[in-house]
């Protein structure tokens, strides 16, 4: 079997560990194994090349892709579909695996109506928000990123008694922010899943000072319903008579060595991207759900919405009192 595989969208650490067992399974079980540099435009692109063992010798440990990422906006006509479906018939490919978030998983599935060849996605986003995955390959990594970058801020916030509002990656989704909130201390995490008035952030704020809180920190999800950490410390500042400072951690969180969870993780998920296509199954991204490997649909992974631990975000108010 003749499988290609790319990474698409943003990067996320443990993608190279993802590619590395791709290769390495796939090589073993008698498959050549393709790269396709540059996402889906790298179909089109006709950058496709061959991987063998020793192409991704020394990867495990790298932040980012060897085979570089991005976006394409060729790749979502009809045009771009049909001649990537194309030239992947052309190169003699059976299968393609896609690593990358749920544009990626998306692509795969409209590639699907062009192409009959087999089609595989592995979760690669920092985000964490794909159904049918407990983890995404690369947000453990993010959330130690921004745990870290915390930690440092708080010196700051204590030394100087300060509100500290730090903004961390999530536009729809906020398991960066719930899982570094918790993780620090946070008085008050922001995300899209939950809903709060500015009114009733000053009261937390105000209520964690008068309980003579060395520091006040306040996790922001980028997509708070809010606005971005910016907006909401403006705003924070004149409910509360006092300035607050903002830190927007950005890309800092996407990179970075992977964590030894992440690495297992893209493991895993690699070699089981290998063992479903040799089986005859496909259309799907594979997970880790409870401990087992599955395979989800493609329309699932977006369509179903992953939510947070319910039984944890009760747990808020009582842990940052």
């Amino acid at each position: 079997m003749r499988i290609g595989v790319l990474t698409s969208g943003g990067d996320a650490p443990a993608m190279n560990a993802a590619i590395r067992a791709v290769t390495r399974v796939g090589v073993s079980r008698h498959c050549e194994i393709y790269g396709i540099y540059g996402g889906f435009q790298g179909i089109l692109n006709e950058q496709i090349h061959e991987l063998n063992s020793r192409s991704v010798s020394r990867i495990l440990h790298r932040g980012g892709t060897i085979l570089t990422t991005g976006r394409s906006e060729d790749f979502k006509t009809e045009e771009g579909l049909e001649k990537a479906a194309r030239i992947l018939s052309e190169h003699g490919l059976d299968a393609l695996i896609a690593i990358g978030g749920d544009g990626t998983m998306r692509g795969l599935a409209e590639l699907g109506e062009h192409w009959q060849g087999r089609l595989i996605g592995l979760p690669g986003t920092i985000d964490n928000d794909l159904y049918g995955t407990d983890y995404t390959i690369g947000f453990d990594t993010a959330v130690n990123n921004a745990l870290d970058a915390l930690d440092k801020i708080r010196d700051t916030a204590e030394a100087f008694s300060r509100v500290f509002l730090v903004e961390v990656m999530g536009r729809r989704a906020g398991f960066i922010a719930f899982h570094v909130g918790v993780a620090t201390g946070a008085s008050a995490i922001l995300m899209p899943e939950t809903k709060t008035t500015i009114e009733e952030l000053a009261e937390k704020v105000i209520r964690a000072k008068e309980r003579a809180k060395s520091s006040v920190l306040v996790v922001v999800a980028e997509g708070d319903e809010l606005g971005n950490a910016d907006s909401i410390g403006k705003a924070l500042s004149e409910k509360i008579g006092e300035k607050c400072r903002v830190s927007v951690l950005g890309y800092i969180q996407r990179g970075g060595n992977p964590s030894h969870f992440d690495r297992i993780l893209a493991t895993r998920l690699g070699a089981f991207a290998i063992e479903c296509l040799l089986s005859g199954k496909q259309g799907g991204m594979v997970g880790e759900v409870n401990g087992r490997l599955k395979l989800t649909p493609f329309e699932d992974t977006w369509t179903k919405k992953k939510p947070l631990d319910k039984w944890m975000l009760g747990l808020l108010d009582e842990l940052s009192s």
